[in-house]
């Protein structure tokens, strides 16, 4: 592991470059839980045997972070999947989110009790607030202190907050939120916000990385495939691995699972890593944060 020291898009940050990541790398989040670097998104993966064969896919070909959701309607298969991988359960790590009409305080809690129910565990590794909704995220914050003061969720966090959000959340919180899960891609780069969640521990998550799949349409990253022998998708991927970003890709299709972890054996340059940076145009796929209506 090297430690540098190099100018970026957030000014001079010292940033921790690891020579011989792999597959099951992890990043060790404020409160020492190590958290794997890559993992599996299960969002619009159909419940049965459409989300258990692309966990186990995965599992098999050495994912050990699956990252799930309430509302996704698929945590049952999440479970079922890690049971029959035969995996341990210590060496899989999941996440779940409580959802917007969950939120508040006993309902978080009993939200919570039915996603532990559906995955058939113990405890949730890192437990997120899908979406922030003002007042009503910070009940659902002490909620998940409590949760994280039982041991039954090892680390909390949220998704989808902007700057604001957390700066409004934060004077609430005795636990600071320990992960950001956002939508981040070449596209949508949020320096701000990485530089606030960088100042204060906050590991950032990258959801949608590959926006979509249109990264195959974008020439630098075509350009960028052709020089490295890889897939514009595979260059994206590494590209944010490369920033630090604990990075999610969905798929259900086992080749693409398989072909999205074929990121471990090559790294990006710093100046190929600075074209990739310039693409940023602040352009979403998915909901803005202060514009949802769920």
């Amino acid at each position: 592991m090297v430690f540098v020291t190099k100018r970026c898009i957030l000014g001079w940050v010292k940033i921790t470059i690891n020579r011989v990541m792999n597959i099951q790398s992890t990043v060790k989040l404020s409160n020492g839980v190590e958290m794997p670097m890559f993992g599996l998104g299960v969002f619009l993966s159909k419940e049965g045997l459409e989300v258990e064969n692309a966990v186990e896919t995965a599992l098999e070909y050495g994912y050990r972070h699956i990252d799930t959701a309430a509302v996704y309607g698929n945590e049952r298969g999440v479970g079922k999947a890690i049971k029959k991988s035969g995996i341990p359960r210590s060496e899989v790590f999941i996440t779940s989110k409580v959802w917007n009409s969950d939120q508040g305080y006993q309902t978080t809690f009993d939200a919570f009790e039915e996603s532990i129910e559906r995955l058939d565990t113990e405890y949730i590794d890192l437990y997120l607030i899908h979406w922030p909704k003002g007042e009503l995220s910070v009940e659902t914050w002490k909620a998940l202190e409590a949760i994280y003061a039982q041991g039954r969720a090892k680390a909390i966090g949220v998704s989808n907050f902007l700057v604001h959000h957390l700066e409004f959340l934060m004077p609430h919180c005795t636990v600071k939120p320990m992960v950001n899960q956002v939508e981040f891609h070449p596209y949508l780069q949020q320096p701000s916000l990485q530089q606030f969640c960088l100042d204060h521990r906050i590991q950032l998550e990258a959801w949608s990385p590959i926006m979509k799949g249109k990264v195959n349409d974008i020439p630098v990253l075509q350009a960028l495939a052709a020089k490295y022998g890889k897939t514009p998708v595979q260059i994206t991927l590494r590209w944010e691995l490369q920033k630090n970003i604990v990075t999610i890709p969905k798929s259900v299709h086992k080749e693409r699972i398989v072909a999205n972890a074929g990121v471990f054996d090559f790294e990006i340059t710093p100046e190929d890593m600075l074209k990739i940076d310039r693409l940023d145009k602040e352009e979403r796929v998915g909901p803005h944060p202060d514009k949802i209506t769920f």
